[in-house]
C-alpha cells in the first residue's frame, strides 16, 4: 500500500516486512525522540496514514526507568513536554496517552498490546544513545508495520554517502545540497483542524491496557516530591531551565529577537547570555530545526534568491547579516555534522572513531607525564586547582548545562589532568551525560570528541600530552575573555 504524503521520502525507513493493515483499530505514533506537536515529519507521517486509512491516530509518548544515568532533572524536563503535548493535543481530532513507567520494566508489552490492533507503528529515527538498539529489537517482535521516521535535523540522515571528518568539508558540501531539502518542510502544525477534521475519534485505549499501562498523572508527577516513588537518581535535581515544546518557543523568540544581532559576540563571553539556550530542547525534542531556522530567516527577511555560491565558509553563503550566519553555522554544519556521525559509525562514542592523526599522537605521548592527576569523584565535585575549570563544572552540575566556549576548555583540561585519553573520554562522557540536559546526543559527543581532535587538524608546536591536539589554557581563556560575573556566579 502506497502513502499518499508531503514527508520526503528520504526519511523513512521500514523496518520490518509486514504489510499494513488496513482494517486495524487504529494508527500508532510512538513519540520516543521529536517529543512536539509542531514541525514534526514523523507525526506528520502518522496523521497521513490515518487520514488514507480512515482510522483514528493514537500518540503515545512513554518514559522509561531503565535508561543509562535516568535522574529527575531528564525525568522532569520530559514530563514537562508531556504536559505540552497533553494540552495541546486536548483539542485535537487524536488520542493522547502518556506513560510514565513506575518501576524498571512495567511498561514492557504496551507497545506490543497497541500493536496488536495496529494498521502500523510509526516511531522516531533517531541514531544516538538508547534509540537504535531499542528499535532493533523492537522490530523484531513487533506484531505490526513498523517505520520510522527522521525529524532529526535539516539535512535528512541518509543524504550523504560519507562520513564528514572536518567542518569545511561537510560546510561546503552542505550549501550545495541543504537547500534542495528546504523546500520540503514539515508543516507547522500536523495536528490543527483543518489537518485532522476528517480524522475519526476514539476516546480511550481498551480497558485491559488501561488497567496495565495506567495513563500518567502529569500534574501528580510535577508536583514537589512526584517523582520520588520512581527508582531513578534523585541527587541531581532540576536544571536551569525548563522543559516543553512551549518555553522552547519562547526561548527561541527571545533570542531573534533580543540576543541574535550580537551573537557573533556574546555567545563566546561567559558573563553574557549570548547563546539561544535551546540545545535541551533540540535534544529533548521538543523543538525542531526546521522551527529555528526559519524564524531566524524571517527576522532576516530572507529568501532564497539571497542565497550565495557555495564557498565552504561560515560567512557569505546564506545572504544575512553575520550574526545570523554565524548562528546558522553552528545550526546547519556543527550540529549535522555531528548526526552525520551518529548515523554512519556505530562506534561514533569510542575512542576508535578519532581520526589517525589524532590516535597516533595521542599514543605517541601517552607516557607524557602529567602535571596532575585527579580522579572522577574529584572532577565531579569541582575540586580541581583551577577556579575556572571549577566554575564551569559547577554550571553543570547546578544547571545541567556549561557556557559554550567554556565547555571547551572544560574538556582539554580533562585531558590534561587524566593518565591517558581513554580515562578523559571516560569521565568526559559521564560526567556530561550525567548532568547535562543536552547530553547522549549527537551533538554533545561532537563537542566531547572535538576535545581529542574530530573535526580539528593538527596544531603546532607539539607539546606534552596533547602532541598535535590543539592547546587551550586557563589562563589564555581569562585573557581573551570576560569572566568576572561568570566566576562570582558559580563560585
Amino acid at each position: 500500500m502506497t502513502l499518499h504524503t508531503d514527508v520526503p521520502e528520504i526519511r523513512v525507513r521500514v523496518l520490518n516486512d509486514i504489510e499494513v493493515q488496513a482494517d486495524g483499530a487504529w494508527v500508532v505514533y510512538w513519540m520516543t525522540a521529536f517529543r512536539r506537536t509542531r514541525s514534526n515529519y514523523a507525526l506528520q507521517y502518522a496523521r497521513d496514514w490515518s487520514k488514507q486509512l480512515a482510522r483514528p491516530l493514537v500518540i503515545l509518548e512513554a518514559l522509561r526507568v531503565r535508561y543509562r544515568w535516568a535522574s529527575d532533572r531528564f525525568h522532569r524536563f520530559i514530563i514537562q513536554g508531556m504536559c505540552d503535548n497533553a494540552a495541546e493535543c486536548e483539542s485535537k481530532n487524536v488520542l493522547y496517552y502518556p506513560y510514565v513507567e513506575p518501576q524498571p520494566g512495567a511498561g514492557s508489552g504496551l507497545v506490543q498490546a497497541l500493536a496488536e490492533q495496529a494498521c502500523i507503528v510509526i516511531s522516531d529515527d533517531y541514531p544516538c544513545f538508547f534509540h537504535p538498539n531499542m528499535l532493533r529489537v523492537v522490530s523484531r517482535s513487533l506484531p505490526s508495520r513498523l517505520e520510522v521516521v527522521d525529524a532529526n535535523a535539516l539535512m535528512p540522515l541518509r543524504t550523504a554517502d560519507r562520513t564528514f571528518t572536518v567542518a569545511h568539508s561537510y560546510r561546503r558540501w552542505m550549501q550545495k545540497t541543504l537547500p534542495h531539502h528546504l523546500e520540503q518542510p514539515p508543516e507547522e502544525n500536523p495536528l490543527d483542524k483543518r489537518s485532522t477534521r476528517t480524522l475519526p475519534v476514539i476516546k480511550s485505549l481498551p480497558k485491559d491496557i488501561q488497567t496495565r499501562w495506567p495513563s500518567a498523572d502529569l500534574t501528580a508527577l510535577m508536583a514537589a516530591n512526584g517523582l520520588s516513588e520512581i527508582p531513578i537518581d534523585h541527587s541531581i535535581g532540576d536544571g536551569a531551565v525548563q522543559g516543553g515544546p512551549s518555553m522552547a518557543a519562547s526561548l527561541l523568540a527571545r533570542f531573534v529577537g533580543q540576543r541574535l544581532g550580537q551573537y557573533n559576540t556574546d555567545r563566546n563571553e561567559p558573563d553574557e547570555y549570548g547563546s539561544s539556550e535551546l540545545s535541551p530542547h533540540l535534544h529533548f525534542g521538543h523543538i525542531g530545526a526546521h522551527e529555528i531556522f526559519f524564524a531566524v530567516m524571517q527576522a532576516e527577511d530572507w529568501n532564497p534568491s539571497k542565497l550565495k555560491k557555495p564557498n565552504g565558509k561560515v560567512n557569505g553563503f546564506w545572504g544575512v547579516d553575520e550574526c545570523a550566519e554565524a548562528f546558522l553555522d553552528q545550526l546547519c554544519t556543527w550540529r549535522e555534522i555531528g548526526f552525520n556521525m551518529c548515523w554512519r559509525e556505530p562506534h561514533y562514542d569510542r575512542l576508535q572513531s578519532l581520526p589517525a592523526w589524532t590516535l597516533e599522537t595521542l599514543r605517541v605521548h601517552a607516557a607524557d607525564q602529567r602535571p596532575i592527576v585527579y580522579s572522577l569523584e574529584e572532577f565531579e565535585h569541582a575540586k580541581t586547582h583551577d577556579e575556572i575549570w571549577n566554575a564551569a563544572q559547577r554550571q553543570l552540575v547546578r544547571e545541567g548545562r556549561i557556557h559554550n566556549y567554556l565547555r571547551m576548555l572544560w574538556g582539554k583540561k580533562i585531558l590534561h589532568w587524566t593518565r591517558t585519553a581513554s580515562d578523559a573520554l571516560e569521565i568526559m562522557i559521564e560526567l556530561n551525560n550525567k548532568y547535562g540536559l543536552d547530553g547522549r546526543d549527537p551533538n554533545s559527543y561532537s563537542g566531547i570528541f572535538w576535545v581529542l581532535g574530530r573535526y580539528d587538524r593538527a596544531w603546532g608546536p607539539e607539546r606534552e600530552i596533547f602532541g598535535k591536539i590543539r592547546y587551550m589554557t586557563s589562563e589564555n581563556t581569562a585573557k581573551k575573555h570576560k569572566l568576572k560575573k561568570y566566576l562570582r556566579r558559580y563560585s
